[in-house]
Protein backbone atom coordinates (compact mmCIF):
# COMPACT_ATOMS: atom_id res chain seq x y z
CA UNK A 1 0.00 0.00 0.00
CA UNK A 2 2.80 2.27 0.55
CA UNK A 3 5.04 4.39 -2.35
CA UNK A 4 7.04 1.54 -3.27
CA UNK A 5 4.20 -0.68 -4.00
CA UNK A 6 2.86 1.68 -6.69
CA UNK A 7 6.33 2.76 -8.57
CA UNK A 8 5.08 0.52 -11.43
CA UNK A 9 1.42 2.19 -11.41
CA UNK A 10 1.90 5.56 -12.61
CA UNK A 11 -0.37 8.00 -14.50
CA UNK A 12 0.70 9.12 -17.83
CA UNK A 13 2.00 12.39 -16.52
CA UNK A 14 4.65 11.30 -13.75
CA UNK A 15 6.06 14.00 -11.45
CA UNK A 16 9.91 14.02 -10.98
CA UNK A 17 11.06 16.75 -8.21
CA UNK A 18 14.62 18.02 -7.79
CA UNK A 19 15.78 20.86 -5.25
CA UNK A 20 18.86 21.90 -4.16
CA UNK A 21 20.10 24.82 -1.51
CA UNK A 22 20.73 27.33 -4.60
CA UNK A 23 19.35 28.07 -8.01
CA UNK A 24 22.88 27.09 -9.42
CA UNK A 25 23.24 24.13 -7.11
CA UNK A 26 19.55 23.14 -8.75
CA UNK A 27 20.44 23.16 -12.35
CA UNK A 28 23.83 21.50 -11.48
CA UNK A 29 22.14 18.41 -9.95
CA UNK A 30 19.11 18.92 -13.02
CA UNK A 31 22.69 18.24 -15.14
CA UNK A 32 23.59 15.65 -12.95
CA UNK A 33 20.48 13.46 -13.46
CA UNK A 34 20.19 13.65 -17.05
CA UNK A 35 23.73 12.68 -17.84
CA UNK A 36 23.08 9.42 -14.95
CA UNK A 37 19.98 8.50 -16.93
CA UNK A 38 21.19 9.48 -20.48
CA UNK A 39 24.14 6.68 -19.97
CA UNK A 40 22.10 3.92 -18.35
CA UNK A 41 19.01 1.88 -19.86
CA UNK A 42 16.60 2.20 -16.79
CA UNK A 43 15.53 3.30 -14.57
CA UNK A 44 12.00 3.93 -15.25
CA UNK A 45 10.13 7.17 -14.62
CA UNK A 46 8.31 6.04 -12.26
CA UNK A 47 11.31 4.47 -10.13
CA UNK A 48 13.25 7.84 -10.92
CA UNK A 49 10.56 10.32 -9.57
CA UNK A 50 10.35 7.89 -6.30
CA UNK A 51 13.93 7.95 -5.94
CA UNK A 52 14.47 11.46 -6.00
CA UNK A 53 11.50 12.14 -4.07
CA UNK A 54 11.92 10.01 -1.30
CA UNK A 55 15.58 9.37 -0.81
CA UNK A 56 16.80 13.18 -1.16
CA UNK A 57 16.85 15.62 1.33
CA UNK A 58 14.15 18.07 0.42
CA UNK A 59 16.36 21.47 0.50
CA UNK A 60 15.59 25.34 -0.55
CA UNK A 61 14.91 25.47 -4.26
CA UNK A 62 13.40 23.09 -6.21
CA UNK A 63 11.35 21.98 -9.45
CA UNK A 64 9.26 19.79 -10.84
CA UNK A 65 9.33 17.69 -14.21
CA UNK A 66 6.25 16.67 -15.75
CA UNK A 67 7.71 13.88 -17.41
CA UNK A 68 5.50 11.77 -20.41
CA UNK A 69 8.41 10.08 -21.58
CA UNK A 70 11.75 9.22 -20.60
CA UNK A 71 13.36 11.00 -23.54
CA UNK A 72 10.86 13.93 -22.63
CA UNK A 73 12.23 13.92 -19.25
CA UNK A 74 15.63 13.64 -20.46
CA UNK A 75 14.80 16.84 -22.45
CA UNK A 76 13.28 18.91 -19.07
CA UNK A 77 16.38 17.86 -17.46
CA UNK A 78 18.64 19.50 -20.10
CA UNK A 79 16.28 22.59 -19.66
CA UNK A 80 16.19 22.97 -16.14
CA UNK A 81 20.00 22.64 -16.16
CA UNK A 82 20.03 25.59 -18.89
CA UNK A 83 17.90 27.59 -16.58
CA UNK A 84 14.97 27.55 -19.15
CA UNK A 85 11.70 26.63 -17.31
CA UNK A 86 9.32 28.04 -20.80
CA UNK A 87 8.16 23.95 -20.58
CA UNK A 88 6.06 21.90 -18.10
CA UNK A 89 8.39 22.78 -15.48
CA UNK A 90 7.16 23.90 -12.17
CA UNK A 91 10.38 25.71 -10.18
CA UNK A 92 10.34 28.12 -7.34
CA UNK A 93 11.83 28.46 -3.66
CA UNK A 94 10.67 26.91 -0.31
CA UNK A 95 11.42 28.13 3.66
CA UNK A 96 10.17 25.90 6.07
CA UNK A 97 6.55 25.26 6.81
CA UNK A 98 4.33 22.40 7.00
CA UNK A 99 2.55 20.94 3.50
CA UNK A 100 -0.53 22.09 2.53
CA UNK A 101 -3.83 21.38 0.28
CA UNK A 102 -5.80 23.85 -1.17
CA UNK A 103 -9.01 22.81 -2.79
CA UNK A 104 -10.32 24.55 -6.01
CA UNK A 105 -13.68 26.24 -6.53
CA UNK A 106 -16.51 26.51 -9.12
CA UNK A 107 -15.19 26.87 -12.97
CA UNK A 108 -12.60 24.12 -12.95
CA UNK A 109 -15.28 22.00 -14.64
CA UNK A 110 -14.46 20.22 -17.97
CA UNK A 111 -15.96 16.99 -19.87
CA UNK A 112 -14.40 13.29 -18.79
CA UNK A 113 -12.18 15.18 -15.93
CA UNK A 114 -11.48 12.10 -13.81
CA UNK A 115 -11.84 9.99 -16.56
CA UNK A 116 -7.84 8.63 -16.88
CA UNK A 117 -7.07 8.33 -13.40
CA UNK A 118 -10.29 6.40 -13.18
CA UNK A 119 -9.51 4.26 -15.35
CA UNK A 120 -6.02 3.58 -14.50
CA UNK A 121 -5.80 4.43 -10.81
CA UNK A 122 -7.75 1.96 -8.84
CA UNK A 123 -7.51 3.54 -5.73
CA UNK A 124 -9.13 7.22 -7.21
CA UNK A 125 -11.87 5.07 -8.66
CA UNK A 126 -12.99 3.62 -5.51
CA UNK A 127 -13.53 7.09 -3.80
CA UNK A 128 -15.03 9.18 -6.67
CA UNK A 129 -16.99 5.74 -7.21
CA UNK A 130 -17.95 6.19 -2.97
CA UNK A 131 -18.62 10.31 -3.45
CA UNK A 132 -20.63 9.58 -6.28
CA UNK A 133 -22.99 6.68 -4.93
CA UNK A 134 -23.42 9.55 -1.66
CA UNK A 135 -24.47 12.60 -3.88
CA UNK A 136 -26.47 10.38 -6.45
CA UNK A 137 -28.80 10.01 -3.76
CA UNK A 138 -29.44 13.41 -3.54
CA UNK A 139 -29.13 14.60 -7.58
CA UNK A 140 -31.43 11.77 -8.91
CA UNK A 141 -28.91 11.25 -11.23
CA UNK A 142 -25.55 9.38 -11.91
CA UNK A 143 -23.04 12.12 -11.65
CA UNK A 144 -20.13 10.13 -13.15
CA UNK A 145 -22.06 9.82 -16.07
CA UNK A 146 -22.77 13.59 -16.26
CA UNK A 147 -18.75 14.10 -15.33
CA UNK A 148 -17.42 11.86 -18.17
CA UNK A 149 -19.94 12.71 -20.70
CA UNK A 150 -21.71 9.78 -21.13
CA UNK A 151 -25.31 10.55 -19.45
CA UNK A 152 -26.87 12.60 -22.27
CA UNK A 153 -28.19 11.12 -25.70
CA UNK A 154 -27.26 14.50 -27.55
CA UNK A 155 -23.98 14.22 -26.09
CA UNK A 156 -21.39 16.97 -27.12
CA UNK A 157 -22.52 20.24 -26.22
CA UNK A 158 -25.39 19.05 -23.97
CA UNK A 159 -22.95 17.30 -21.90
CA UNK A 160 -20.61 20.16 -21.28
CA UNK A 161 -24.05 22.50 -20.69
CA UNK A 162 -25.17 19.82 -17.87
CA UNK A 163 -22.26 19.93 -16.10
CA UNK A 164 -22.12 23.61 -16.32
CA UNK A 165 -25.42 23.57 -14.33
CA UNK A 166 -24.58 24.85 -10.75
CA UNK A 167 -25.96 21.84 -9.17
CA UNK A 168 -23.97 19.42 -11.25
CA UNK A 169 -21.02 21.50 -11.19
CA UNK A 170 -20.69 21.71 -7.46
CA UNK A 171 -21.20 17.79 -6.73
CA UNK A 172 -18.38 16.81 -9.84
CA UNK A 173 -15.94 19.68 -8.37
CA UNK A 174 -16.33 17.87 -4.62
CA UNK A 175 -16.29 14.50 -6.04
CA UNK A 176 -13.43 14.69 -8.28
CA UNK A 177 -11.27 16.85 -5.31
CA UNK A 178 -11.88 13.96 -2.80
CA UNK A 179 -10.92 11.40 -5.25
CA UNK A 180 -7.71 12.94 -6.33
CA UNK A 181 -7.13 13.71 -2.23
CA UNK A 182 -7.46 10.00 -1.63
CA UNK A 183 -5.18 9.42 -4.37
CA UNK A 184 -2.38 11.30 -2.84
CA UNK A 185 -2.77 10.29 0.12
CA UNK A 186 -2.20 6.55 -0.73
CA UNK A 187 0.96 7.88 -2.55
CA UNK A 188 2.25 8.78 0.94
CA UNK A 189 1.37 12.65 1.01
CA UNK A 190 -0.08 13.63 4.30
CA UNK A 191 -1.14 17.52 4.52
CA UNK A 192 -0.46 19.37 7.71
CA UNK A 193 -3.35 21.98 6.55
CA UNK A 194 -6.05 22.20 4.42
CA UNK A 195 -7.84 25.23 2.87
CA UNK A 196 -10.29 25.54 0.07
CA UNK A 197 -12.41 27.95 -2.12
CA UNK A 198 -15.93 27.96 -2.37
CA UNK A 199 -16.85 24.38 -3.00
CA UNK A 200 -13.23 23.66 -2.18
CA UNK A 201 -13.84 24.45 1.35
CA UNK A 202 -16.22 21.56 1.64
CA UNK A 203 -14.04 18.83 0.24
CA UNK A 204 -11.59 20.61 2.69
CA UNK A 205 -13.77 20.20 5.82
CA UNK A 206 -14.54 16.02 4.62
CA UNK A 207 -10.95 15.24 3.95
CA UNK A 208 -9.94 16.87 7.67
CA UNK A 209 -12.96 14.43 9.40
CA UNK A 210 -15.20 17.59 10.01
CA UNK A 211 -17.78 16.03 7.78
CA UNK A 212 -18.68 12.64 6.88
CA UNK A 213 -18.65 11.70 3.69
CA UNK A 214 -22.71 10.95 3.76
CA UNK A 215 -22.51 15.10 5.10
CA UNK A 216 -20.74 16.21 2.77
CA UNK A 217 -22.72 14.83 0.54
CA UNK A 218 -25.74 15.88 1.84
CA UNK A 219 -24.16 19.67 2.36
CA UNK A 220 -22.98 20.25 -1.23
CA UNK A 221 -26.03 18.50 -2.84
CA UNK A 222 -27.96 21.34 -0.68
CA UNK A 223 -25.62 23.63 -1.82
CA UNK A 224 -25.35 23.17 -5.34
CA UNK A 225 -29.54 23.16 -5.77
CA UNK A 226 -29.70 26.68 -3.79
CA UNK A 227 -27.28 28.24 -5.82
CA UNK A 228 -29.40 26.78 -9.16
CA UNK A 229 -32.39 28.25 -8.07
CA UNK A 230 -31.51 32.02 -7.72
CA UNK A 231 -33.17 33.92 -10.52
CA UNK A 232 -30.97 35.18 -13.12
CA UNK A 233 -31.63 38.26 -12.79
CA UNK A 234 -27.84 38.95 -11.31
CA UNK A 235 -24.57 38.58 -12.96
CA UNK A 236 -20.79 37.17 -11.71
CA UNK A 237 -17.66 38.87 -13.53
CA UNK A 238 -14.30 37.81 -13.01
CA UNK A 239 -11.44 40.99 -13.46
CA UNK A 240 -7.87 40.71 -13.90
CA UNK A 241 -7.77 44.16 -11.86
CA UNK A 242 -6.72 44.92 -8.34
CA UNK A 243 -9.59 45.20 -6.03
CA UNK A 244 -9.01 49.40 -5.69
CA UNK A 245 -9.45 49.62 -9.67
CA UNK A 246 -12.51 47.81 -9.71
CA UNK A 247 -13.98 49.48 -6.50
CA UNK A 248 -13.17 52.95 -8.35
CA UNK A 249 -15.61 51.85 -10.92
CA UNK A 250 -18.35 51.29 -8.52
CA UNK A 251 -18.60 54.60 -6.78
CA UNK A 252 -22.64 54.92 -7.05
CA UNK A 253 -23.18 51.95 -8.20
CA UNK A 254 -23.02 49.90 -4.73
CA UNK A 255 -26.40 49.15 -4.01
CA UNK A 256 -26.74 47.19 -7.46
CA UNK A 257 -23.05 45.51 -8.02
CA UNK A 258 -20.40 45.43 -5.46
CA UNK A 259 -17.07 43.12 -5.16
CA UNK A 260 -17.75 39.61 -4.39
CA UNK A 261 -14.27 38.07 -4.12
CA UNK A 262 -10.45 39.05 -4.11
CA UNK A 263 -8.78 35.47 -5.07
CA UNK A 264 -5.35 37.41 -5.87
CA UNK A 265 -3.32 41.02 -6.36
CA UNK A 266 -4.83 41.38 -9.60
CA UNK A 267 -8.06 38.80 -9.21
CA UNK A 268 -11.02 40.89 -8.20
CA UNK A 269 -14.91 39.16 -8.98
CA UNK A 270 -17.93 41.79 -9.02
CA UNK A 271 -21.68 40.49 -8.98
CA UNK A 272 -24.81 42.22 -9.07
CA UNK A 273 -27.90 43.15 -11.16
CA UNK A 274 -27.17 41.91 -14.84
CA UNK A 275 -26.80 45.15 -16.89
CA UNK A 276 -25.35 47.10 -14.35
CA UNK A 277 -22.70 44.18 -13.49
CA UNK A 278 -22.19 44.04 -17.41
CA UNK A 279 -21.51 47.70 -17.65
CA UNK A 280 -19.22 47.67 -15.25
CA UNK A 281 -16.63 45.07 -16.84
CA UNK A 282 -17.03 46.63 -20.17
CA UNK A 283 -15.88 49.88 -18.87
CA UNK A 284 -13.06 48.12 -17.41
CA UNK A 285 -12.20 45.78 -20.20
CA UNK A 286 -11.87 49.45 -21.92
CA UNK A 287 -9.37 50.08 -19.77
CA UNK A 288 -7.28 47.25 -20.93
CA UNK A 289 -8.39 45.22 -17.63
CA UNK A 290 -9.19 41.23 -19.13
CA UNK A 291 -12.95 40.22 -17.52
CA UNK A 292 -14.63 36.69 -17.87
CA UNK A 293 -18.03 36.35 -17.08
CA UNK A 294 -18.68 33.19 -14.68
Amino acid sequence: GGPAATAAEHPALVPVPLSAKTPEALRAQARRVHDHLAGTPGPGLAATALSLAVHRAGLEHRAVVLAESRDGLLADLAAVADGDTSRRIVTGAVAGGGLAFLFSGQGSQRIGMGSELYDSQPVFAQALDDACRHLDVHLGQSLKDVMFGTGCEAGGDRDAELLDQTVYTQAALFALEVALFRLVEHLGATPDFVAGHSIGELAAAHVAGVLSLADAAALVAARGRLMQAVPERGAMVSVRAPEAQVAAELDGLTDRVAIAAVNGPAATVISGDLLTTLAVAKRLEEQGFTTRRL
